[in-house]
């Protein structure tokens, strides 16, 4: 059985079973924005920066020299995923995981070129802050590197200076350098997504020590969920960097093995404050449930009190309201407010008792 472009196109996750391996099938959120290119060729004394370029353009720019960086902006185009894949010779497994967004982050070693898939972390306001895991995926080619992402924005804008203002050594060096350093970046934006959970965290934690009585329960649980999201798309980057660093290729030089190691400790550092924070936010939700119970039994011991000073003057109001005939006191001209000053007598040494025995 044979599909066409618009058969493919509108399949679901669960009909997308069965097909051939390398059915190059966009699995993820609709999108219709169009497919945009972007092209950075430098080398040490060369620079070309272009955007909205189209496809046929983009095709020339497989042989170009020295380094030669195009980025893919939407992978829910299957044909154009099939001819920029076709054209750098890439394996139709490979384009099948580059539409595929729920792929785990990986290395694939390749005959002609690296494939590396990673997850770049962010709050997406279009969503109410939600936290959003996008994939990006690499292909590390001799001369040049392709990168795809689902949607606009990255965070490789520091990447992009640095090619400009020829800092460091990334004009002096090979795609493979240009891959690390978009790795590194990827990772390094890891701690501003920690950094505004651990905002959330010290927040949540005033809101729950206030007295102003807020119910946190959704907002703890929300925290918990992202932290154990982040934790769930990094760790496999661990794994990657470190097959990274041990890689024995001729797409990967071995120079980059260092830089390698110190963006895997990079990673270790962000699951260690991951874990730290989710034993934060779990204590959170010991501190808010305690919280609640201390509360509750402020109230508790308010209403005990004031039921225990009632009960008395219940007493002496039922006695004098029983209505019996022959009641001495019934007769007294003073009776009335001598029952008064009893009560409030009782309910006075009642309080002061209390406040004695630090009850109030």
């Amino acid at each position: 059985m044979s599909f066409d472009d618009r058969d493919l196109a509108s399949l679901s996750p669960e009909q997308k079973v069965g097909l051939p391996p390398g059915s190059v099938v966009f699995v993820g959120e609709d999108r219709t924005a169009p497919v945009q290119f972007r092209v950075l060729e430098y080398g040490p004394d060369h620079l070309v920066e272009t955007d909205d370029e189209g496809l046929d353009e983009v095709l020339a720019y497989r042989d170009t020299a020295p380094v030669t960086w195009i980025n893919v902006t939407g992978v829910h185009d299957e044909s154009a995923i099939r001819t920029v894949g076709d054209h750098f010779h890439v394996h139709p497994l490979i384009q099948e995981d580059i539409a595929h967004t729920g792929q785990r982050p990986k290395l694939d070693p390749q005959a002609d070129y690296l494939y590396l898939v990673v997850k770049m972390l962010y709050f997406d306001e279009d969503r109410g802050g939600a936290l959003r895991a996008e994939q990006v995926s690499f292909l590390v080619g001799e001369r040049n590197l392709i990168s795809f992402q689902e949607d606009p924005g990255d965070v490789f804008d520091p990447v992009r200076k640095r090619i400009r203002n020829r800092r460091g050594h990334i004009r002096d060096r090979g795609p493979d350098y240009l891959a690390y350093a978009l790795l590194d970046v990827i990772v390094d934006h890891y701690f501003v997504v920690l950094d505004e959970l651990g905002t959330r965290t010290e927040d949540l934690e005033d809101e729950i020590m206030g007295a102003d009585g807020h119910d946190v329960e959704d907002d703890i649980h929300d925290l918990r969920r992202d932290l154990i999201f982040m934790r769930r798309m990094t760790w496999p980057m661990r794994e990657l960097l470190h097959q990274l660093e041990r890689l024995d290729s001729s797409f990967w030089a071995d120079d980059n093995r260092p830089y390698v190691r110190d963006t895997y400790d990079h990673v270790v550092q962000v699951l260690d404050l991951v874990e730290a924070l989710r034993d934060t936010a779990s204590g959170l939700h010991d501190l808010h449930m305690t919280s609640i119970s201390n509360r509750m039994n402020e109230i508790m011991k308010v209403l005990t009190i004031i039921g225990t000073i009632f009960i008395p003057l219940t007493f002496v109001a039922g006695i004098y309201g029983m209505n019996f005939e022959y009641m001495p006191e019934l007769t007294w001209q003073w009776a009335y407010p001598a029952v008064w000053g009893l009560m409030i007598v009782t309910a006075g040494a009642l309080l002061v008792y209390f406040r004695r025995r630090e009850w109030i």
